[in-house]
């Protein structure tokens, strides 16, 4: 009975391993790195409260001399910040609902069913990812507007879901999953739709995931198209209504700098609460080596 509490005692007063060499290199690294991360998002915060006077000084120095939240103020007083938050949320939640609705659909479709045309079909899928966006702009601005939908939610969001990346991503993913356990779920009566939803879809929640954050990520920074195709204040997303702080004396730098951290909080948010889902989605995709 005694000798219990005598190994817990033993076991707790043992000696801490002392630190190798390559855990301190690796230490030391990884605090660097960090820190060249967080430095640009200090720097935002310390301008942020700033007056406008002492954002501007050349040279700049870090810590304010005065703090003041008068740039805060001021963006939600005059940069209709509130209603550019909720635009961007509407356009990125909808395009991320859309591309993965989309992009399992097809993915399951390319990686499990035979049909005609599907090899021109797939180089066609393929095709898309060798063309950049910006030089679809003028095409796409061109057919929106004759649908009518410039200065719309539609407008923005539909020409954002066209997602040939996240469809390659699923269908690569879709082609690991064995066979077996469909034909399984087949014999026992299953029909394609069933299998798809109570087999595939659970299967593949990393991947899901990973391209659901992605898209989200990608839709909230995206500022050509809804610069383009809208020109309506109200309609403004979040980048596009930072780049108009600004007066007739230039940019508003503690304003600017406001923001982009109120821009930048979804973004942190879903990664602090996702980031399992993030690593999982990219050792699962396969986007580790690229």
């Amino acid at each position: 009975m005694s000798s219990t509490p005598m190994s817990t005692t033993r076991t707790r007063l043992r000696p801490r391993r002392s630190w190798t060499p390559g855990q301190i290199v690796l230490t030391l690294l990884g605090a660097a790195v960090s820190a060249v991360f967080v430095a640009p998002i200090a720097a935002a915060l310390l301008t942020s409260l700033k007056s406008e006077a002492e954002a501007a000084e050349i040279p700049p120095h870090w810590v304010p001399e005065v703090w003041t939240g008068q740039a805060w103020k001021a963006l939600f007083d005059t940069g209709n910040i509130t209603n550019w938050f909720v635009n961007s949320l509407v356009v990125s939640v909808c395009v991320t609902v859309v591309v993965l609705t989309v992009s399992a659909l097809a993915g399951y479709g390319f990686a499990r069913t035979e049909f005609k045309g599907k090899s021109v079909l797939m180089a066609v899928v393929m095709a898309g990812l060798m063309i950049s966006p910006a030089v679809l702009g003028v095409p796409l601005f061109t057919t929106v507007q004759q649908m009518g939908m410039v200065d719309t939610y539609w407008g923005m969001i539909l020409p954002q879901c066209a997602p040939a990346a996240m469809v390659f991503i699923l269908y690569k993913f879709f082609q690991g999953i064995p066979r077996e356990m469909e034909e399984a779920a087949f014999i026992d009566g299953a029909g394609r739709w069933r299998v798809f939803f109570t087999i595939i879809l659970p299967l593949s929640r990393p991947s899901l995931a990973a391209v659901g954050i992605f898209t989200f990520i990608s839709s909230w920074n995206n500022f050509l198209w809804p610069y383009m195709v809208t020109n309506n204040p109200d309609l403004m997303t979040m980048p596009n209504g930072i780049a108009t702080v600004m007066n007739s004396y230039g940019i508003q730098w503690a304003q600017l700098m406001a923001g982009g951290l109120m821009a930048g909080l979804p973004l942190i948010i879903v990664f602090v609460f996702f980031q399992r889902q993030i690593v999982a989605g990219v050792a699962h995709t396969g986007l580790a080596g690229q």
